[in-house]
């Protein structure tokens, strides 16, 4: 896989699909602890017809590099990789962190972003009650644990335990000083007060039983946009491989929308 050379990170990265396709590239930014595989049924979906970009952050995945301490920073390796393909205007798809790292960039580079979807994402770092307790114990208990705990409990009830495991076996692997380094960076994230600048069409996709972003955080988060379309799924807060197909279904509708 190609990789990119940024600020002492090796970012790796997929640029599939015809550079002549369908409208510009689209651009999927995974979340905390994830890589860029959360994205495989939309990039296997879209790739055919439309140029996909989609990396791992660093840290994170196959991509090297020490923790940052704001969103900001991840935002910039995401458009230094953006300059490096020459790709100067592009849609976002980002879940979780994915997507507060998408609305930094909508924020700081309006110009560049033809429209933008946040799934299961916020504006404003709010934990529900259980995340910040777990959060609070997380320097006490044994980091595996503390991860496997998050990521289970960030699925719906009732899906397949065996493919947790794997999620969970995958985010332990992202090492501890990226997984608290980060948690710091969205615990400081908040630009509630400034999505109204956000002038994009925006889709904010999140899953009914999200406990750890929980849906009432995004439906503040949608009433102060402009222009946004809300849609709700029987899922938890993993909705890119929790449902895919629904997920990718909304996403084709929403990037084909007349403007």
């Amino acid at each position: 896989m190609p990789q990119l050379e940024v600020d002492g990170a090796a970012l790796t990265y997929d640029d599939e699909g015809p550079r002549d396709g369908d409208g510009v590239p689209l651009v999927f930014i995974h979340g905390w602890t994830a890589n860029r595989h959360r994205w495989d049924h939309q990039l296997a979906h879209f790739s055919p017809k439309r140029r996909v970009i989609r990396l791992d952050l660093r840290g994170h995945g196959e991509s090297s590099g020490a923790g940052v301490r704001t969103i900001e920073e991840l935002a910039r390796d995401v458009l230094a990789l953006l300059d490096h393909l020459k790709v100067e205007r592009f849609v976002l798809v980002g879940h979780s962190m994915g997507g507060m790292i998408s609305q930094t960039i909508a924020l700081s580079h309006p110009e560049r972003v033809e429209r933008m979807a946040l799934v299961n994402s916020i504006s404003r770092m709010t934990y529900s009650r259980g995340r910040g307790l777990l959060m609070g114990v997380s320097t006490l208990v044994p980091f595996k644990l503390f991860v496997a705990t998050n990521i289970q409990r960030a699925f719906a009830p009732g899906y397949p335990r065996e493919e947790i495991r794997e999620y969970v076996r995958a985010s332990a692997d992202t090492p501890r000083e990226v997984v608290m380094t980060l948690y710091g960076a969205m615990r400081a994230f908040d630009v509630l007060d400034r999505i109204g600048e956000i002038r994009t069409p925006t889709l904010l996709v999140h899953g009914y039983h999200d406990i750890q972003l929980p849906v009432s955080q995004m439906l503040r988060m949608a009433k102060a946009y402009p222009d946004a379309v809300v849609r709700i799924v029987d899922a938890g807060h993993e909705l890119p491989v929790e449902k895919p197909a629904e997920l990718t279904s909304a996403l084709d509708r929403f990037v084909t929308a007349r403007a």
